[in-house]
C-alpha cells in the first residue's frame, strides 16, 4: 500500500510541475540602444490586430481618451542607466511603466515610478508620475499588424533619440535627450594621466564640442609625439590648427596626414585631407 501511495505521489507532483509549451498570443520584446553614454531599454508584450479595430471612438479595443498599459499582459517598461530628459522633462535613471492614454489628434504618454502594478491600469495613481506628457499623431500609410516599439531619430551629436510606438495605421514618438559632458571630462581627466594614447580622444572631442581650442591643441600635439607616423592623428591636428586661426599650420599638417596615408594606401584619409587642403588656401 505504501509503495502505491508513493507512485501516486510521484505521479500527482511529476503532474503539477509539468507545463504544456506554446507560443504566446502576445510575445515578448526587448529593444535597446545607447544614446551618448546612457543605456535605453524597452521590455514589453507585442499584441496584434488580428482583425480587430485598436484605436477609435466606439467598437474598439481602446477608446479615445482610456488608458492603456502600451502593450499586453505585464505591460511595457522602460529604463535609462543616466537622468534624461522625456520630452523636455528631467526623469531621474532608473525604471519605468509606460502608459499612455491614446486620442485622435495626440495622445497622452505616462512614465509611472510604481512597478508593482504591471498592467493594472486601475491601480494607477496619478501621484506616482515621473513624467507625463502630449504627443502628436502620425498616420501610417500601411498598417502595422503587430504592436512595435523602436528607438530611432539618433542626433548626429548623439545626445537625443526618438522612441516610436506604432500599431494599426497610428504612431506617435517621444523624444529621450542625454548629457553625456560630465561623464567626458571625468574621463578625459583620469585616462590621460594613464595612457598618453588618450590624448587624441580627448583633443578630438574638445574640438567638436566647441570647447578650449588651446588644450585641444596641446593634447593632440602629445598624442603626435607619440605616434609621429599616425596620419589620422595629423589630420585631426590639422583640423584643430585651422579652428584656432593657424591655416599655415594646418596645411602643412594636412599634407603630412596626407602623405601618410598615401603610404598606408589608405584612400579615405587621402580625401579627407583634400577636402581638407581646400578650405585652408
Amino acid at each position: 500500500m505504501k509503495n502505491i501511495l508513493a507512485i501516486v505521489w510521484v505521479a500527482f507532483a511529476l503532474s503539477a510541475q509539468a507545463q504544456v509549451l506554446t507560443p504566446q498570443p502576445s510575445p515578448a520584446a526587448s529593444v535597446s540602444t545607447v544614446v551618448g553614454l546612457t543605456d535605453v531599454k524597452i521590455d514589453y508584450y507585442r499584441p496584434s490586430l488580428k482583425g480587430r479595430k485598436i484605436f477609435g471612438e466606439k467598437d474598439v479595443m481602446y477608446p479615445h481618451g482610456t488608458i492603456w498599459r502600451t502593450g499586453a499582459n505585464s505591460g511595457t517598461k522602460i529604463s535609462f542607466s543616466d537622468d534624461v530628459k522625456v520630452d523636455g522633462i528631467v526623469v531621474p535613471k532608473g525604471e519605468y511603466l509606460v502608459f499612455t492614454w491614446p486620442n485622435a489628434t495626440e495622445w497622452i504618454v505616462s512614465l509611472y515610478k510604481d512597478l508593482a502594478i504591471g498592467g493594472n491600469t486601475q491601480a494607477y495613481d496619478k501621484a506616482k508620475e515621473a513624467a507625463s506628457f502630449k504627443v502628436k499623431v502620425e498616420k501610417l500609410a500601411s498598417p502595422i499588424e503587430t504592436f512595435t516599439i523602436s528607438i530611432g531619430d539618433l542626433a548626429a551629436d548623439n545626445k537625443s533619440a526618438k522612441i516610436q510606438l506604432a500599431w494599426e495605421n497610428t504612431s506617435v514618438k517621444f523624444k529621450v535627450e542625454v548629457d553625456y559632458d560630465a561623464k567626458v571630462m571625468k574621463s578625459i581627466e583620469a585616462n590621460t594621466q594613464v595612457n598618453p594614447n588618450n590624448y587624441f580622444q580627448a583633443a578630438v572631442y574638445y574640438l567638436e564640442n566647441g570647447k578650449d581650442i588651446k588644450q585641444a591643441l596641446e593634447w593632440v600635439n602629445k598624442a603626435a609625439e607619440a605616434n609621429p607616423s599616425a596620419f589620422w592623428v595629423l589630420y585631426q591636428k590639422a583640423r584643430i590648427q585651422k579652428a584656432a586661426g593657424d591655416k599655415a599650420g594646418a596645411l602643412a599638417t594636412s599634407k603630412a596626414s596626407w602623405e601618410g596615408a598615401q603610404k598606408a594606401g589608405n584612400r579615405d584619409y587621402q580625401t579627407m585631407n583634400e577636402e581638407l587642403q581646400k578650405t585652408l588656401k
